[in-house]
């Protein structure tokens, strides 16, 4: 298969026989010294068997959004050689987030203390260059550099929301409260939206009923336990 793009924790393949797109997950974790933490822009070390755990849960929460009626591009899996088959989608290089708190970089970006609940819930998107330091990005910005099309930018946040939902309501059966989120929106040639790279720890943070953040590692041990 021809690679398409190697990211921090996937690669992307092209089957060029049949045209079809696969995910590579690795076993690389985001994080930095050491700590591994969803919300770094680093590779902070690799875990043996991250890839193909991650790939469980992503499989386990595509087919959830999917019941709910959230469009996904997913299309089914290789469990054994690590590999999710996804919809062939233009992915613009935008990250959009969810806030049910306060917390890591919006702490630290406005000096704002941590914990502060959104009610409703506060919603940002985020332009991925890490030489800029991902910086926020509004619709106006997103057109006028040819990056979304007229709606899309509220489109996608919608969708968002509606993930953000989703996933709160399943971790809150393993006591876990979801604190943040961020996903990634790619389109077709018709300009409809779907979910796309991930739904795994690697994209919430949580807090469990001690009060403490686990890790993106062992928040994905908690739900094998679940899902397996």
């Amino acid at each position: 298969m021809k690679e398409l793009y190697d990211g921090k924790t996937k690669t992307v393949f092209l089957d060029e026989t049949t045209n079809e797109v696969w995910l590579l997950f690795k076993d690389s974790a985001t994080g930095a010294d050491g700590v591994f933490d969803p919300g770094s822009n680093t590779v902070g070390g690799s875990v043996d068997g991250k890839g193909k755990n991650g790939l469980k849960v992503s499989q386990y929460y595509f087919e959830l959004m999917a019941k709910h009626g959230i469009p996904t591009h997913y299309l089914g899996v290789d469990l054994e050689k690590g590999l999710m088959k996804v919809r062939q989608l233009t992915v613009p290089p935008l990250e959009f987030v969810l806030r049910y708190e306060t917390a890591g970089s919006m702490c630290r970006r406005f000096d704002l203390p941590e914990q502060i609940a959104f009610d409703p819930v506060y919603t940002e998107v985020t332009l991925k260059a890490d030489e800029q330091g991902d910086p926020l990005i509004t619709d106006r910005l997103c057109q006028m550099k040819g990056i979304l099309k007229p709606g899309q930018y509220q489109e996608a946040l919608n969708i968002l929301e509606k993930v953000g939902e989703v996933l709160k309501d399943d971790l809150a059966k393993m006591a876990l409260q979801l604190i943040d989120l961020k996903i990634e929106i790619g389109f077709d040639e018709a300009g409809n939206l779907y979910v796309v790279d991930e739904i795994t720890p690697d994209i919430w943070r949580v807090r469990d009923s001690q009060g403490t953040i686990p890790d993106q590692i062992t928040c994905t041990n908690l739900l094998l336990e679940k899902i397996e």
